[in-house]
């Protein structure tokens, strides 16, 4: 069987998320799970750490590539990332369930076309200048 290379990696920035939601692994954990099975995806283990004194970081390994988010809940903030190959698994389907979990005030994403040559942007979402970026994370 020749497997295809083709792949999209949704890259998503939310901020303004709920202090006590990020800093919970087993909520995170099991939403990234539920995340994964939203968009076909085939759970091939999870890997979570908790870190002292906050933040979480969750590793969900798929058949197809990988699912995992990064939070620092002193900040609002969680850096999600989705990366699947071939055409049969959408990761914005992912993303975008995680998302409604979150409830973000603020999310700016990229969408990258892989595996065909060389890495092009399919998609930005981005309603913040890079000076208002920068005071929100200082």
């Amino acid at each position: 069987m020749e497997y295809s290379t083709f792949g999209r990696h949704v890259a998503m920035d939310a901020w303004g998320v709920d202090f006590d939601q990020l800093n919970d692994l087993n909520h995170l954990e099991s939403h990234l799970r539920k995340a994964a099975q939203a968009c076909g995806a085939t759970v091939l283990s999870v890997q979570a750490e908790k870190f002292d004194p906050q933040g979480v970081t969750v590793l969900v390994m798929l058949s197809e590539s990988h699912l995992s988010i990064h939070t620092y809940p002193e900040k609002g903030f969680a850096a999600l990332d989705c990366y699947t190959c071939g055409t049969t698994v959408d990761p914005q389907v992912a993303i975008d369930y995680m998302m409604d979990i979150l409830k973000p005030a603020r999310a700016y994403s990229k969408v990258l076309r892989r595996g065909v040559g060389p890495i092009e942007i399919m998609e930005t979402e981005s309603n913040v200048n890079e000076e208002q970026a920068i005071k929100a994370i200082i």
